[in-house]
């Protein structure tokens, strides 16, 4: 049996973390979040009229591989994913909010939230994880990495892995999102809207099956338009995407309960010719959406992929 550190608790270092522990090996999974979720986080907000949630990650998946096709019939059965119609035939979200897959994931597993990595440093017993605050972990056979690609590159880059150059030249794509609440469902019959150029995506999120609470919205802007304004005023943003909104949508929009806006500067994972990376001389490797494309189902593959890759 193998001590396995994986830094990054999402769907692919829990996917990885699943077939380690299957072949017999022992893990422990480090995360800077507060909570699960990843690329298919929940946010919670307080309002005057209660609690609003926001799916303000990924707003729903699809599955064409058999294998994660089975493992989301087998969450459809537990209950914590549903189809949304809306969003087309194939569309699935977590239910009650999008998290609750990754959060079944991570309840089986030894995960420390709100782990800040800032080294890995190898010695002759193994490798050790450097924390922000200068603490150093117990030594692990082996690391694997299963967070974005610039995140990655700058942990690899001090090991002399070959590995540092790939994740430094696949780039993710910054992308703004806004997150509305009202007391009052919108007079309008839109559940939907897409590829504006301003907008890429706004979605009632209310209208997710499992919801509960008041009328939400998320938005997400273009690509393009992220890019160029990734740096700007979070609520200069906010303003513009919330006026864009009533525009498309033809109405004018009340005063929300909750107007918030979150930029993610990794959100659309670039890919590489890599399912996985694995070097077993210097017992590491790295998973993640980034080495197959920007969708949930190619971060699962990843860490599947990578579990499959290192010798039991």
């Amino acid at each position: 049996m193998k001590k396995f550190a994986i830094i990054g608790a999402g769907l692919a270092g829990l996917a990885c973390a699943d077939e380690l522990i299957a072949s017999g090996h022992s893990v422990r999974l480090f995360d800077k979040a507060r909570g699960p979720g990843g690329r298919m986080s929940t946010r919670r907000t307080d309002s005057a009229s209660g609690q609003v949630s926001f799916d303000h990650g990924a707003q729903y998946f699809t599955a064409r591989d058999p294998s994660f096709q089975s493992l989301i019939e087998t969450w459809s059965d537990a209950g914590i994913v549903a189809r949304w119609p809306a969003a087309g035939a194939d569309a699935w979200v977590g239910v009650p909010t999008m998290n609750a897959p990754v959060k079944q994931l991570a309840g089986r597993h030894d995960v420390t939230w709100s782990a800040h990595i800032e080294a890995l440093l190898k010695g002759e017993d193994g490798w050790h994880l450097k924390f922000r605050e200068g603490a150093l972990i117990e030594p692990f056979d082996h690391i694997i990495l299963a967070i974005p690609a610039e995140q990655a590159a700058d942990l690899l880059a001090p090991t002399g892995s070959e590995f540092a150059a790939i994740a430094a030249k696949t780039v993710s794509a910054p992308c703004w999102t806004l997150m509305l609440a009202y007391d009052e469902p919108l007079n309008t019959g839109k559940i939907i809207l897409r590829d504006d150029g301003v907008i890429g995506w706004a979605a009632r999120n209310s209208d997710k099956p499992g919801r509960m609470g008041r009328e939400s919205w998320v938005v997400q802007a273009a690509p393009q338009w992220s890019i160029d304004h990734v740096e700007n005023d979070q609520d200069a943003v906010a303003k513009i995407l919330e006026d864009r909104l009533a525009e498309l949508l033809g109405i004018t929009l009340p005063a929300p309960l909750v107007r918030s806006a979150h930029r993610w500067r990794y959100a659309r994972s670039g890919r590489t010719e890599f399912s996985a990376l694995y070097s077993e001389e210097m017992q590491l490797g790295v998973c993640g959406d980034w080495l197959l494309g920007p969708r949930v189902e190619c971060a699962w593959l990843s860490g599947t992929s990578l579990g499959k890759m290192i010798p039991t």
